[in-house]
């Protein structure tokens, strides 16, 4: 399968597994998906993943995270900067997600950090996603 934006793939497979309360999902192999898919464990928005080997390209297994009343974690993922037209930032013009209730996904000169991570770093980049 030869998809032409592998992030925007991930992010749709994720939305719609969380919408459908499906348990598990699978997406795509990419190294920029495992990042992200890092992040998002890290912060708490999926339970974990793991690499499954088709012989092919590969796969991910995403575990979907839900609250004890069966709603999704993650309300909402939106792709930002795209193929089309790119968003960057410098940094001090860090993007807030719900007022820090969100994350914002960026991809910067040191790798795929969240915006809490840049403003550390004090390094600016390519907005990639929200999620919250």
């Amino acid at each position: 399968m030869n998809l032409t934006d592998p992030i925007s793939n991930a992010l749709t497979v994720i939305r719609n597994g969380s919408r459908a309360r499906k348990i598990k999902v699978d997406i795509p192999f990419s190294k920029i998906s495992e990042d992200i898919l890092n992040i998002l464990k890290r912060e708490k928005f999926i339970k974990d993943f793991k690499f499954i080997d088709d012989k092919k390209q590969g796969a991910l297994r995403v575990y979907l995270k839900f609250t004890s009343n069966e709603e999704p974690v993650i309300k909402g993922l939106a792709r930002i900067s795209k193929p089309s037209l790119r968003v960057y930032v410098k940094k001090d013009r860090l993007p807030k997600v719900f007022g820090g209730l969100g994350i914002a996904i960026l991809s910067t000169s040191r790798g795929i950090v969240t915006d809490t991570q840049a403003t550390e770093m004090q390094a600016g980049g390519e907005v990639l996603c929200y999620v919250w």
